[in-house]
């Protein structure tokens, strides 16, 4: 690809990011290099048809070939028969001898029988439309032929796929174009200034130029305000300042024409340019104008800028806190109210806690009532206190808690408040007179204090007039007060007194704002966003309570709240635009920003640890990036919990002293099988990553009671499979074709209603309908039968196979909405096309993968390949692939745009395993890694390279496992085995944790007979899964509350041997 040609694509990612489409789809019009074929497809679903072809006269003519004919006469055609649907005989003439007349001389007869449904009242009369429905179907059916054609069409080769590479690219190129600019200066000064792009940058001696600055901000016009808060009224600044340039310097041409971008017509006369080779040192201070800052040419070697690890939360995180002592420990809140403590220098997830009211009896009626109503609850606010002993955690409903933190992942419940009617929004800790105390605020338009150490209600604070949004505690001259900020826009402070507030003024943005001092305490600034998006990063002068510096950069509208924090007295970092911003306390302009590798949603929350050294950001996908610096603690690549984010998988495997496998792991495979690699070797020579001999304590296993269990009775001859509903708060077995689904009511002793140890569900089906019977063909040997079940994404529906026909059922109501695909060939393996409900992938017992079309009712694909029956398949949406396992124990990557074939891989099975065995796949939660499980051994492969990462094997000792799968974070796999056990391993490097020996829950007469088929796990509580037993019987799985997760035991003694 010409450099030219690559400049087109970097203006469309820009004009793409700026929301220009209109102007994007122009220029791809215009130069022919870049199909959008959503766009085509909306234009053509619309029926847009002046402006549908438009754009495909940019791609290709009429006459270029057959292909382009087709799609020309088929659209062209589908106007006319709107027209005539429509009636409008005098349009449908017009298109006829104006669009439809080109084509009389490639098919006269076809033309003459068009001309002849102009006189006919309705065109369907004519047998080859008879299935001609309506406007919106006939659209979607001739867009479906189009796409195949267009794609079949060679002058759209290349140009259907947009080429991969970073996002804001044309801005870092301008960035490295500026920095190159400066570093060649005659006399580079250290505060340039960059106020254009059309001309070449070039500092002036200083003796040559001058600066001349702005006139300081106006002073307040107000009468004197004492400095004491307890007898002060501040009064909101009138004067809007502007911003303080730091002067003008004269933009010139540059001392030698030769060394500008100009001049650099090829990639060669890049390569020469020796000082391009330094500028990925010194791009992170200089960005182009309206992203960065011209005052400041770079950050400080020390500061957080580089991304080290990501952490893999489990569910969106909305609050985080690093420990103010261990200033690398980060405790987090989430969306679905989830609390995990991580360690992030070796990425470890210390803890994860549910949430979980403590004494429901001492709750509010207002409390129970809200509950009962919606029993989803947020984290919305996460805080340490000062001394790092204890953490609270406000939620969104009524409930502050407090855990008292012993180090390590010893967290304890400490203390519980029925706080605020509504929720809680933020907290705060202080230590006025040395007494620990902790501050609440909430949807009550309330500001409480209290005893951290005895839940004693110290001091209640109303005056506001909306919910509170935020509270900040400080002291002052041995006075202590508490600003408080509400969502009217309100800034008020109290004294620790029962006598109001003291102060009163608005708050920029009028809206919600948060509020932060600088470490050493002298310089106080708020972050706020109004209704409209319109944020502002703000200085206040505390004494005068008026407005010392507006910053300028921030995106306007933002997209969402801000959410700000600052750093070692100098910096102010606030999460804007899909990127991290900072600024020098003592300059208005924006300093720089930071993308942390892309992938951060429009206003990220962002923190740094005390000193500075670490500054962690939400990413999308659940994720936390941790940004630090060449001089922090190295961030270990042995993260049991964050292989996702290191740099070299393979990196790991030798820091944890295992043998690599890459050679076999990383080699690619021809179409017959064979590794190209040519020093692939086999799996005794390679060794796998752990062994049940190596890795097995068989000292650490649990036993009842050290764990939680309830046992659910036989419904069915065994379960075949086993799945819990999207909610959590149902379980569905399928045996055979009998499906059978457990339900948890939602009472006082279960308020979220999700699946729980503690009470038994109900056995469910709707009034007035039997059982959930899936299809079953007549003479099938029931031992042959591979029964398989899939939710749709809300739970609505569910898709199931039992050796017959394939059925849809309405969960609601049991009714079977629809069948298709007979038997033989039978289904062996469903999965739901992660952006289209109603596509469907079915793995069959003839070793090929159907791709099916519920909502057309048609076959749309045929994947061929395996050589045995397909046993599992995965969709990854951040991949757009789909990865399929064969009995033949192949594993297969399709990428499902065009459903081509990718990559290849045969699992490496110890020599003692079977070579054709069943392989069930599953996806990591990142999308990005999947967990392949076989009789002998479980691994862990990078999906697109087919890399394996991490391998466990049973070794001589061990029964086979008979399912596996990952927790619902991911951090956790589960696996069953044959000798009524199951085995708890951290990911990736399969560490055992644990082994649970629920044979006890069996009774003695039958044990023997009974062992775990399948296993599955809760998709929102990472520590509880399910097990489906060969006698029909299911077993829910819990750690006990007071260990609260699976963890090691010191050797016991079998209360039962």
């Amino acid at each position: 690809m010409s450099l030219s040609k690559e400049l087109v694509f970097l203006i469309l990612q820009f004009l793409d990011e700026e929301n220009l489409k209109d102007t994007a789809h122009i220029l791809e019009r215009e130069t022919g290099y870049f199909f959008d074929m959503k766009y085509f497809e909306g234009l053509t679903l619309s029926g847009n048809w002046d402006e549908v072809e438009r754009y495909l006269s940019g791609f290709t003519k009429v006459e270029d070939n057959k292909f382009s004919l087709k799609i020309y006469f088929e659209i062209r055609k589908q106007k006319f028969l709107e027209a005539l649907d429509n009636h409008d005989g005098s349009k449908a003439l017009g298109i006829l001898v104006n669009d439809l007349k080109i084509f009389a001389s490639y098919n006269e007869d076809l033309y003459k029988e068009m001309t002849q449904l102009l006189t006919t009242d309705d065109f369907r009369k004519h047998e080859s439309l008879s299935t001609y429905r309506d406007t919106n179907s006939a659209r979607i059916i001739m867009m479906k032929d189009l796409k195949k054609v267009i794609e079949a069409n060679p002058l759209f080769r290349g140009k259907l796929k947009f080429p991969n590479f970073r996002s804001q690219r044309l801005r870092r190129l301008i960035n490295q174009s500026l920095n190159w600019q400066h570093v060649h200066c005659s006399h580079p000064q250290p505060d340039p200034v960059i106020k254009t792009l059309f001309l070449d940058h070039v500092c002036q001696p200083q003796d040559n130029h001058s600066i001349v600055n702005n006139p300081p901000p106006s002073e307040v016009a107000s009468a004197p305000v004492p400095t004491s808060p307890s007898s002060c009224t501040f009064t909101p600044s009138t004067v809007t300042h502007s911003a303080v340039s730091a002067g003008t310097v004269d933009l010139c041409a540059p001392r030698n024409p030769a060394e500008t971008l100009e001049e650099v017509k090829d990639s060669e006369s890049l390569s020469k340019t020796g000082t391009l080779e330094t500028l990925d040192e010194v791009t992170s201070g200089f960005t182009y104008p309206g992203q960065g800052q011209s005052s400041v040419f770079r950050l400080p070697d020390d500061f957080p800028k580089l991304v080290q690890k990501t952490l893999n939360e489990g569910s969106s995180p909305v609050s985080m806190d690093f420990h103010p002592v261990q200033s690398t420990l980060l405790i987090v809140g989430t969306i679905v109210g989830d609390i995990g403590l991580w360690e992030v220098l070796s990425g470890e997830k210390l803890l994860s806690r549910s949430f979980k009211v403590w004494d429901i009896g001492a709750c509010s009626p207002i409390f129970k009532a809200a509950m009962v109503k919606d029993p989803c609850v947020s984290v919305k606010r996460i805080r340490w206190s000062p001394d790092g002993s204890i953490f609270g955690v406000a939620y969104s409903k009524h409930i502050l808690q407090l855990y008292s933190y012993g180090g390590a992942s010893d967290v304890q419940p400490k203390l519980e408040f029925d706080a605020h009617v509504g929720g809680v929004n933020d907290l705060a800790f202080c230590a006025p007179d040395k007494k620990l105390l902790v501050i609440s605020c909430g949807d009550d338009k309330i500001v409480k204090v209290w005893d951290a150490v005895n839940g004693v209600k110290m001091f209640t604070f109303e005056g506001h007039e909306a919910s509170v949004y935020s509270v900040l505690p400080h002291s002052k001259e041995r006075i202590h007060f508490i600003f408080s900020t509400s969502v009217d826009g309100k800034i008020k402070a109290w004294l620790y007194d029962n006598l109001g507030a003291r102060v009163d003024f608005d708050a920029p943005g009028h809206w919600c704002t948060t509020m932060a001092y600088s470490d050493d305490n002298k310089r106080i600034f708020s972050c706020g966003t109004s209704k409209d998006g319109e944020s502002f990063l703000v200085e206040w002068n505390e004494a005068e309570g008026s407005l010392k510096r507006i910053y300028q950069g921030l995106r306007k509208p933002s997209i969402g709240i801000l959410q700000f924090d600052t750093a070692k007295n100098q910096f102010l970092a606030v999460g804007d635009d899909h990127l991290i911003k900072l600024w020098d306390m003592d300059n208005l302009e924006l300093l720089t920003t930071i993308d942390a590798d892309g992938d951060l949603p429009a206003s990220p929350c962002v923190r740094f640890n005390k000193e500075g050294t670490l500054l962690a950001v939400f990413a999308k996908g659940n994720r936390i990036k941790i940004l630090a610096n060449d001089s922090s603690p190295k961030l270990q690549q042995t993260s049991e919990n964050n292989y996702l984010a290191s740099s070299s998988l393979s990196e790991i495997l030798s820091e944890l002293s295992i043998s690599q496998i890459s050679s076999v792991g990383s080699a690619g495979m021809e179409d017959g099988g064979v590794p190209v690699n040519e020093g692939t070797r086999s799996l005794e020579n390679v060794k796998p990553i752990l062994t049940e001999e190596a890795n097995g304590n068989i000292s650490n296993i649990y036993y009842p009671p050290q764990f939680q269990f309830l046992s659910l009775p036989a419904k069915t001859n065994k379960v075949s499979s086993l799945i819990y509903n999207n909610a959590g708060d149902s379980i569905l077995a399928l045996g055979s074709n009998v499906h059978v689904v457990w339900k948890w009511p939602q009472n006082d002793l279960n308020m979220s209603g999700k699946a729980t140890t503690k009470i038994p569900p109900q056995l469910w089906k709707p009034k007035g309908r039997s059982q959930l019977i899936g299809d079953y063909s007549a003479g099938t040997n029931p031992a042959d039968v591979v029964a398989c079940f899939v939710f749709s994404k809300n739970d609505s529906y569910g898709i199931s196979a039992s050796g017959g026909k394939i059925s849809v059922f309405n969960m609601l109501t049991y009714k079977k909405m629809t069948t298709f695909m007979s038997s033989p060939p039978m289904a062996t393996f469903l999965a739901l096309h992660p952006q289209d409900n109603n596509i469907i992938a079915v793995g069959l017992d003839d070793s090929t993968i159907v791709i099916y079309n519920v909502r057309n009712d048609e076959v749309e694909n045929k994947l061929k390949g395996h050589f045995g029956k397909i046993t599992g398949l995965a969709f990854s949406e951040v991949l757009n692939v789909l990865v399929s396992s064969g009995a033949d124990a192949q594993i297969f990557v399709w990428n499902y745009d065009g459903w081509e074939r990718m990559n290849r891989r045969s699992l490496q099975i110890p020599d003692e395993g079977p070579p054709l065995s069943d392989i069930r796949i599953q996806f990591h939660q990142d999308q990005i890694h999947f967990l392949a499980v076989h009789d002998t051994c479980l691994a862990i492969y990078e999906a697109k390279k087919l890399e394996c990462i991490g391998q466990w094997v049973t070794g001589k000792f061990s029964a086979e496992i008979s399912h596996a799968t990952f927790s619902s974070d991911s951090q956790l796999v589960y696996a069953t085995f044959l000798d009524g056990t199951a085995s708890v391993f951290n990911t990736p490097n399969f560490h055992l944790q644990c082994r649970i020996d629920f044979n006890a829950c069996i009774p003695l007469d039958i044990r023997c007979d009974v062992y775990p088929l399948v296993v599955a796990a809760h998709p929102n509580n990472p520590n509880q899964f399910a097990v489906g037993l060969s006698n029909g019987g299911i077993h829910i799985i819990e750690p006990l509350e007071s260990v609260g997760k699976w963890t090691a035991l010191p050797p016991v003694v079998d209360p039962l041997a």
